[in-house]
């Protein structure tokens, strides 16, 4: 039998978020050197390991690569797909939007060298993966106003 493609939640992203309204702003991050994408702008993402749920993924991650402390979580309600050619797998990706104090200060790890606050429209221009653009719109759509609204019961995991 031909191998075949396996399908899997293996990844998550994440958007850091910190203020409302007018003030809202996206961190982004630059990898950096010697690592994967060197240069390149994204914002948190990273695998889910064994025995974790996508939100726990969610939150070792922005500690991991930021150092940050999460204020509140949302889901997104979108779920992004990405091949990995190397290992024949089509990653699922759900996404989340995380909120962190105004004044928190980042801490970046080892794989990246450079981190910014930007105003959305900004980040969209700045990120190196359309997809993230794309995911930055909803976040807009739904968290602009620092919470989800009425759909704050749905989307609010912590």
């Amino acid at each position: 039998m031909a191998p075949v493609t396996s399908i899997a939640v293996s990844l998550v992203d994440l958007y850091v978020l910190r203020g409302a309204g007018a003030a809202l702003e996206c961190l982004v991050l630059r990898r950096a050197a010697g690592g994967r994408c060197p240069g390149s702008w994204e914002t948190v993402h990273g695998h889910i390991e064994p025995g974790e749920t996508p939100a726990d993924a969610a939150r070792r991650e922005l500690e991991e690569e930021t150092a940050l402390p999460l204020e509140r979580l949302y889901n997104l309600s979108r779920v992004e797909a990405f091949y990995q050619h190397r290992i024949d797998e089509v990653a699922l990706v759900p996404v989340f939007a995380g909120f962190v104090a105004p004044a928190a200060a980042v801490r970046t790890g080892i794989e990246h060298d450079g981190f910014e606050w930007l105003r959305p429209a900004e980040a969209r221009r700045r990120f190196a993966w359309p997809r993230e653009s794309r995911a930055l719109d909803d976040v807009v759509a739904l968290l602009a106003a620092g919470h989800a609204g009425a759909v704050e019961d749905v989307l609010r995991v912590c």
